[in-house]
């Protein structure tokens, strides 16, 4: 796969920041990209106009704090189900 040298810097950073392969980033990446095409609960834009709950907290305004909600949202998506073990057990 190519990627242009900025998307191959951001996958460098996010490696690194989130301590993990490449590969693994890339993963997340799709399945994020898939929960938000395919889920409009966890669909940034749809939270932030209101046809979806955007938050818990009766304090949060979706319209005043849309630059919070977005980064929130978007951090939350990296946050997917752990690696498989790899290996034997035990």
């Amino acid at each position: 796969m190519y990627l242009r040298p900025a998307e191959k810097e951001c996958l460098d950073r996010l490696t690194a920041r989130l301590e993990t392969t490449k590969s693994d980033v890339l993963r997340r990446g799709l399945e994020a990209l898939e929960r938000q095409i395919s889920d409009p609960d966890h669909h940034p834009a749809l939270r932030i106009i209101g046809i979806v709950s955007v938050a818990d907290d009766p304090e949060v305004d979706a319209a005043r704090d849309h630059d919070d909600v977005l980064a929130d949202c978007e951090i939350a998506s990296w946050r997917g189900p752990p690696p498989p073990h790899e290996g034997k057990p035990g």
